[in-house]
């Protein structure tokens, strides 16, 4: 048993880097970020930073949504922790505790498909409907190159920009799921792991501002969980240059980048900072704070930068 687990790892380890290889070519803010950070000293390669957690977003149908992404995170180790609600955003979302505290937290989303309406259901189902039956039923887990591949292709036919359009008005969410279907939405860099006085979010985005890149300001530059030991901030999406079906091309908003403050619990004030390791820190997430990130891909925030 220990060694299949050891091998699940190792399937995991070759996923996740093929999720993040892609997503870095298609997000230049990764780049410009980790390039200014060995300029200042707080790593000296990108490896020298925690990924807190990466995020999905899917769409809530029979055969797709979470229970069907969730399958492959599962199998690997992973276990589901909290449910999470999104009422004005109709959204349902979990995290996902990881097999080993050297790989990243997982956050899950998925549209509430049924609580749009008819036209809107019938413009996303349209797509999703091309998908039969769930497709990671279908998939070897412990293939990485086969899971990897499934990550990356499309899950149905290139949507054409009336139906994004008439999608984005009322749900960005869902607009941006019907263009990029699995894509990685975002990777998190725990911040509170890196040396003074970086590992204070509030320092860390003045940082980032003075290098140039925008943060997600909806809520708040710093989204705060109400016991104060999870904070939370993002870049706003780029505008990408997006084909839709006939070869329109349009720029839409893309992938960022989030970061993380996760604060010591209580029990574990008295330790000294070399002491302390992940178990020691705020665990989970906090709906209030989602709530605003989710707004990092928003129209409203990319069309500032």
């Amino acid at each position: 048993m220990q060694t299949v687990m050891h091998s699940r790892l190792e399937t995991l380890e070759l996923v996740l880097a093929g999720l993040m290889r892609r997503y870095q070519e298609r997000v230049p803010d990764v780049a410009g970020i980790l390039r200014a950070m060995v300029q200042e000293g707080m790593i000296a390669r990108a490896e020298d930073i925690e990924n807190d957690h990466i995020a999905f977003r899917t769409m809530g149908v029979p055969q797709l949504g979470i229970r069907s992404l969730e399958k492959i995170f599962l199998h690997y180790g992973y276990q589901r922790r909290d449910r999470y609600y999104f009422g004005a955003k109709k959204l349902n979302a979990h995290w996902y505790a990881p097999p080993d505290p050297g790989f990243p937290r997982i956050f899950i989303s998925e549209l509430r498909v049924t609580d749009l309406s008819e036209e809107a259901q019938r413009i996303i189902t349209s797509y999703t409907d091309e998908v039969k039956a769930d497709p990671v039923d279908t998939l070897d887990l412990d293939n990485w190159q086969e899971v990897d591949a499934f990550l990356h292709r499309a899950l149905w036919r290139l949507p054409t920009y009336a139906d994004y359009k008439r999608l984005e008005a009322e749900s960005e969410y869902a607009a941006w799921v019907i263009y990029n279907r699995y894509y990685l939405n975002h990777y998190t860099v725990s911040v509170h792991n890196l040396p003074e006085p970086y590992d204070d979010l509030a320092r860390y985005n003045d940082f980032l501002e003075a290098h140039g890149f925008r943060l997600n300001d909806a809520g708040g530059k710093i989204k705060k969980s109400p016991d104060g030991l999870l904070l939370q901030s993002s870049t706003v999406a780029r505008m990408i240059e997006a084909e839709f079906a006939g070869g329109e091309k349009h720029l839409i908003p893309g992938s960022y980048v989030e970061f993380a403050e996760r604060g010591v619990l209580p029990q574990y004030a008295h330790l000294p900072k070399e002491a302390i390791t992940r178990e020691h820190r705020r665990e989970g997430f906090e709906a209030g704070n989602a709530d605003k990130i989710f707004e990092s891909t928003y129209i409203s925030q990319a069309a500032r930068r």
